[in-house]
């Protein structure tokens, strides 16, 4: 757990803020003048929680106390929910540190203590075999060139497909090794196990000599471990550094010991000092030794100003003054959002931040509250992203045209296969902002080969008021903050169909991926016809986090009419370890009772999709390459209302697209912190947040004016 603090340093300096890192593992809670401090592991000071006592004020319940080492440490939490939050989270680490001794007390003395230059050399060893195994798969990759046999060549084909599945799996658990390592020597913390010893000189030339030979047979091969999942052999858990060899830490404080870190996910890692210390103790003497019968109680200390939290961070933090470095005086925003982004590229070159974004993760985790790098955002918001399930406009359109139930439920099938593939802009993952509660997004599609119906106004009661009746008008609201819920809508007047539906997401730390299990559903209503077709959405998970990350979607769904008795079934395909594809789908529809499937479709949801019916010969049903995108249409962001997406991220966006990385993060963090602001007013007078567009009703949030009542009411204004 890590967050900002204040805490009180003397009567000149009064409150300060700190970043906070609590070490369960090791028991020691270090603190560092800033986040970016941190990153480069410059620990201000430390508190052991070893026979540590937390106390509470009862007057003021953001301020809190830890008494240990004869010091005692005044904190200050953002608010009530925050302090407890911090005080459970230290309880239960003190707790766990009286667990962990017993446990250690249960080795076999009869056995010699491993030690953790034992793993780390195994590790470095592991290295070496991988690159071989490397070597070979090149040879047969040299081999399969110069065969001219083609009944050779395919035959080196597979088992080359064999060796690199198995590679692959032998670099996954490399990673898993140091993941598991971390746990027991963490990143952010500063824990050393007691029976850990350095590695003398000869080892660590030995392991650099590993290193070497490491390197040149990957620079001897380039591109062969960047195609994998993983990344390099030389960057998983290969690489040997040796520590500073002078200490970070404040003169006459307990000094760090030098040790390898044989890991390229791992920074320096120190020993648990012997006392709780600060490294300003001479000036700070308030903070740390208390005089005998003092009972010193700040008076109105300032609040704290939290240090910028990226996406995800903890709520609660006060208000950030909006960046003062903008874009130049006449900046185009819309062409930011219009034109096309780059690539992610390798997460290699951003190290530090990955190391970081390992520290922070355990499997299984929730990563709700993670803190996530900037420069990894796409250039637009979730609610956007959302709308391109339309960009298919045609298929959508066409739906209320098919004559006959089966058909109607073939083509709500092939619109919704069509729906993925246009919402990732690349195959490299990126992930677009949270939208903020309250943030809206409107747009239309045009219609391929349907005219505009000249001279007819637009339908100004309907959800986007300046769009037509011949087109698919798009709008989405964010109506909650927890669980973050996305409401959207869409219609086709002139054609009588609308959709109705709602998203949100649920993101856990896998070891190597990072899943998202979207929960919610969606409504298609084919009005003329009565019909209404549920349908949900497939997980996606975000692979390779170590290397150059892509996404694939898993899971089965369900599309079905209740009055009609049609369905289908879809089931999304993740890739396996071992031999398979990527982003293959299976669908199967069935006709009301049926039990055998009167159509079949099989391909991947980003290329081609082929159908099998009623024992005819398969003909491509979607072929994602050829079908041409429609391009939505938004007003132009002067236009745009001040919570509209684009409007609203504009600043993020434009900075982003110039990669100003730091004025991006600051312009994002200002709309978080508003966010957070006017949480904490609502809170504070018992007010529940008013969503513009949609209501919820049961488990499902329902569009205000959706075009069946409208059109019931007589109104649909065209």
């Amino acid at each position: 757990m890590e967050g900002a603090l204040s805490k009180w340093t003397n009567v000149m300096k009064g409150w300060q803020i700190r970043w906070f890192v609590l070490d369960e593992q090791a028991g020691l809670f270090s603190y560092y003048t800033s986040k970016e401090k941190m990153m480069r592991n410059a620990r201000r000071g430390c508190v052991r929680l070893k026979g540590a006592v937390i106390g509470i004020d009862d007057e003021d319940d953001t301020l809190f106390t830890i008494t240990v080492d004869g010091k005692t440490f005044h904190l200050q939490a953002r608010d009530g929910d925050e302090r407890d939050g911090w005080i459970r989270a230290l309880e239960n680490a003190i707790s766990l540190l009286t667990h962990n001794n017993h446990r250690i007390k249960r080795w076999d003395p009869r056995l010699p203590q491993p030690t953790m230059a034992d793993f780390d050399r195994q590790l470095v060893e592991s290295d070496a075999y991988l690159q071989l195994l490397i070597q070979q798969a090149q040879a047969l990759e040299r081999r399969q060139a110069a065969c001219t046999s083609s009944q050779e060549r395919n035959r080196l084909t597979t088992i080359i497909d064999n060796v690199n599945d198995m590679l692959d799996a032998i670099k996954h658990t490399i990673v898993r090794l140091q993941i598991a390592k971390n746990e027991v020597q963490p990143v952010v913390g500063v824990y050393q196990p007691s029976n850990a010893t350095p590695l003398p000189p000869s080892a660590a030339r030995s392991d650099a000599a590993v290193r070497r030979a490491i390197k040149e047979a990957d620079e001897n091969a380039p591109g062969v471990l960047r195609d994998t999942e993983v990344g390099t052999g030389v960057e998983i858990g290969s690489e040997v550094r040796e520590a500073a060899a002078s200490s970070r830490e404040p003169p006459g404080r307990p000094t760090a010991a030098t040790t390898l870190a044989p890991t390229s996910i791992t920074r320096f890692v120190q020993e648990v000092p012997e006392t709780s210390y600060s490294s300003s103790e001479d000036e700070d003497w308030f903070d740390t030794e208390d005089a005998a019968g003092s009972h010193h109680r700040p008076a109105s200390p300032a609040r704290p100003v939290r240090p910028p939290a990226a996406d995800g961070a903890a709520a609660g933090a006060p208000p950030t003054p909006a960046p003062e470095a903008g874009p130049p005086s006449g900046a185009d925003y819309d062409a930011a959002y219009e034109e096309e982004e780059g690539d992610l590229g390798s997460m290699e070159g951003h190290g530090s931040v990955v190391s970081h974004l390992l520290s922070q993760l355990r499997i299984g985790m929730d990563l709700t509250r993670v803190v996530l790098p900037t420069f990894i955002l796409e250039r637009r918001s979730l609610l956007e992203m959302y709308a391109d399930f339309f960009s298919h406009s045609d298929l959508f359109a066409s739906i209320p045209d098919c004559p006959t139930p089966r058909d109607r439920l073939v083509q709500v099938l092939k619109w919704y296969l069509s729906a993925f593939h246009a919402g990732r802009k690349s195959e490299v993952a990126k992930k677009p902002y949270n939208p903020i509660i309250g943030e809206t997004f409107r747009c239309v599609f045009d219609v391929p080969d349907q005219p505009a119906t000249a001279g007819r106004p637009p339908v100004t009661d309907g959800p986007v008021p300046w769009g037509g009746r011949h087109q698919v008008c798009f709008v989405a609201e964010q109506v909650s903050h927890h669980p973050p819920v996305s409401a959207f809508y869409a219609e086709h007047y002139d054609k009588r169909v609308s959709l109705c539906g709602h998203i949100w997401t649920k993101s856990k730390f896998l070891g190597l991926s990072i899943g998202v299990h979207n929960i919610g559903q969606a409504c298609v209503s084919v009005l003329d016809r009565d019909e209404e077709y549920i349908l949900s959405f497939p997980s996606g998970y975000g692979r390779s986090i170590l290397s150059v990350p892509w996404v694939e979607l898993g899971g089965a769904i369900t599309i079905s009419c209740n009055k009609t008795g049609y369905y289908a079934n879809v089931e999304f395909l993740t890739k396996p370890f071992y031999g398979g594809k990527k982003h293959r789908i299976v669908a199967e529809a069935f006709e009301p009772g049926a039990r055998r499937p009167f159509l079949r479709v099989e391909g991947a949801w980003n290329g081609v999709m082929q159908i099998k019916q009623d024992g005819a010969e398969p003909t491509t049903f979607i072929d994602t390459h050829t079908a041409p995108l429609t391009k939505k249409k938004v007003l132009p962001i002067a236009e745009q209302d001040e919570y509209e997406s684009r409007r609203l991220w504009k600043e993020v966006t434009y900075n982003l697209k110039y990669n100003n990385i730091d004025a991006a993060t600051d312009a994002k963090c200002f709309l978080e912190q508003r966010q957070r602001d006017e949480a904490k007013q609502r809170k504070e007078r018992n007010l529940q947040w008013e969503t513009k567009l949609f209501h919820k009703f049961d488990e499902n949030w329902i569009y205000d004016r959706p075009l069946q009542q409208r059109l019931a009411a007589g109104g649909g204004t065209a």
